[in-house]
């Protein structure tokens, strides 16, 4: 039988991990979500949104092929490691087209059986018979759940730099989509960034807008949240240094700067552009 891809079941974004008995909790890995099947017909690895990307991972078809099982469909993250041994994003796309041998398939659930559709059984279930299937020491490594009341955990997973961690019910059924089921906590990072203005309207909040550093790439904008003093003070450096438009960007309410101004930002770890950010603090460089 030839197993198709399936939709995957996505965690919401909550403040702080949920507390109660019923839920394990696992680290956020960066990395891309996706997912292995394997059938009659040999390991097709496909990303989130359902893309055929077998070609790409090569070395991880081949060890998904080295597993005990006539078929399988199994979630996961697909992650490569940093000096630190932390999932790194960044090295992520670089890997894929360089360095083959330094990926990683990370599997938290699974979703079928050798001709058997599990998503009904509850979660630890699942996972019970997957941690079963995966041999140590392999580039697919089975995601282990974290011991620990959930405050501590999320403590640990910050203070190791982690981008955060998810958090899934115990008895929950498989259903792809948006869910409740699990859910996602993440740490904050505080990062530099060029300063290409600030947008003012009246009765709305003031945000500045961000740009990575060294390429100028626009990443974003970050509330404003400082207190008055330094809000008067930015206001008045962004006057001082007032500049033109970067081009192709066109934003009527927005005072730009000239190249200088560096802003410290508070934001969601592991994501490409700013997330829930805000502005903590400025300097010229």
């Amino acid at each position: 039988m030839r197993l198709k891809f399936v939709p995957p079941l996505m965690p919401t974004l909550v403040d702080k991990p949920p507390e109660s008995d019923g839920w394990i909790h696992e680290v956020k890995f960066d990395g891309y979500r996706s997912q292995i099947v394997r059938d009659a017909d040999g390991v097709r690895i496909f990303t989130r949104r359902g893309l055929d990307w077998t070609s790409k991972y090569r070395d991880l078809a081949k060890a998904a092929a080295e597993l005990e099982v006539e078929s399988a469909i199994i979630d996961g993250e697909i992650i490569v490691l940093n000096d630190a041994g932390l999932s790194d994003f960044g090295e992520l796309r670089k890997a894929i087209t360089r360095r083959q041998q330094d990926l990683y398939f990370v599997a938290f659930d699974l979703l079928h059986l050798n001709g058997h559709d599990l998503r009904d059984m509850p979660l630890e279930d699942r996972r019970e018979i997957l941690e079963a299937l995966i041999p140590e020491g392999g580039r697919i490594q089975f995601s282990q759940a974290l011991p620990g009341d959930a405050k501590a955990i999320f403590h640990l997973v910050d203070q190791a730099g982690l981008e955060g961690m998810v958090s899934k019910r115990k008895d929950s059924k498989y259903r792809s989509g948006n869910s409740t089921a699990w859910l996602k906590t993440k740490a904050y990072s505080i990062d530099e960034y060029q300063l290409l203005g600030v947008e003012r309207e009246p009765g709305k909040p003031a945000f500045a807008l961000m740009a990575e550093r060294g390429t100028g790439r626009y990443v974003g904008t970050a509330f404003i949240t400082l207190n008055r003093e330094m809000r008067e003070r930015l206001w008045e450096r962004v006057q001082q240094h007032a500049g033109a438009a970067p081009k192709g960007m066109k934003r009527p309410a927005t005072q730009w700067v000239k190249p200088g101004m560096i802003g410290r930002v508070k934001h969601l770890r592991g994501e490409e552009d700013l997330r829930h950010a805000s502005l903590q603090d400025f300097r010229e460089e």
